[in-house]
């Protein structure tokens, strides 16, 4: 798996000194480039954790995932809102399915 940046939906989080996936990223390897949008370092050092797709406010990142787990050219996004996250899986003939997720407080308890 490895995650892939939209160009053009990124927005480079505006004038804030990091974009929020470099911000959460675990290995560090998010950074904004010259033309001040999101780019990873090395997608082989990527662990697909899935937290720059979640944090992305604008829905540019999309997890694609491994041919052995589905068709190629499926896609994983996920949308986080205050009480749930989406998580919309797209097929590679376009039809979507999306899966909602409440939010917990961290013990479980919504």
């Amino acid at each position: 798996m490895s995650i892939f940046i939209d160009k053009n939906v990124c927005n480079g989080c505006g004038q804030m000194k990091e974009t929020l996936c470099e911000r959460i990223c675990p290995g560090d390897l998010l950074f904004r480039n010259a033309e001040h949008k999101a780019e990873i370092r090395s997608q082989s050092d990527c662990w697909t954790c899935g937290a720059c797709v979640k944090a992305c406010p604008v829905q540019a990142i999309d997890l694609k995932l491994p041919s052995q787990i589905l068709k190629s050219n499926v896609s994983l996004r996920a949308q986080c809102k205050k009480q749930y996250t989406v998580w919309e899986i797209r097929n590679e003939n376009g039809t979507k399915e999306e899966f909602i997720i409440p939010a917990t407080t961290g013990n479980g308890v919504e």
